[in-house]
């Protein structure tokens, strides 16, 4: 298959590729390195990257920034930053890539623990991720030919230096484990689904 995996250079990416570059040919997409490069906050940037890489089997989306932050501090600017990085990004490579999808082909979508188990600072994430999840649940039933889930990962072993002290007590899971939820999605029958890596 010909897939596409945007985020491919993020640790949760570079698992994805090491796991689905055995047998598939894998396009590297990442805001500044890769085969190519997207913004996907941007609309044209992303019917910018359709156009180069033509019609494919799967787009994997493993990348999004949100705004960690106190809730008392948050302003409405920082909340809408991670709406429109890891929500709508993810919301418009679906909407824009559905046209590239060859039939039968899937989207993966990355959301995370967070929507289920939120954490101290992590209100922006984790509306996020179940917004994302919602999205993946019903737009599932009207993507014609085409499948979609998501993958939620708990935190990365592999992250734990930079990002344990805010998971206080949660068990990590290696981006090599996290990667084969995203085979899962792609080589699988299902759609509509959220794999929990946790």
């Amino acid at each position: 298959m010909k897939i596409l995996v945007i985020g491919a250079s993020g640790t949760v990416g570079q698992g994805i590729v090491n796991e689905l570059s055995r047998d598939n040919q894998v396009i590297r997409v990442g805001k500044t390195r890769g085969d190519y490069q997207v913004d996907l906050t941007s609309e044209e940037s992303v019917r910018a990257l359709f156009a180069q890489t033509g019609n494919v089997d799967a787009v994997i989306s493993a990348t999004g920034g949100v705004h960690f932050g106190p809730l008392s501090e948050m302003t409405s600017e920082q909340f809408n930053s991670g709406l429109q990085d890891k929500l709508l990004g993810q919301v418009r490579l679906v909407l824009i890539g559905k046209e590239f999808v060859n039939p039968g082909g899937s989207f993966t979508l990355t959301t995370g623990i967070l929507a289920q188990q939120p954490i101290r600072t992590g209100v922006n994430a984790t509306a996020v991720n179940t917004a994302l999840e919602g999205f993946v649940f019903a737009a599932a039933n009207e993507l014609s030919g085409l499948r979609i889930n998501a993958v939620s990962p708990t935190v990365l072993t592999e992250a734990l230096d930079s990002y344990g002290p805010f998971f206080p007590g949660f068990e990590s899971a290696p981006a090599s484990r996290v990667a084969l939820a995203y085979r899962r999605s792609v080589d699988g029958v299902e759609t509509g689904k959220v794999y929990r890596v946790w």
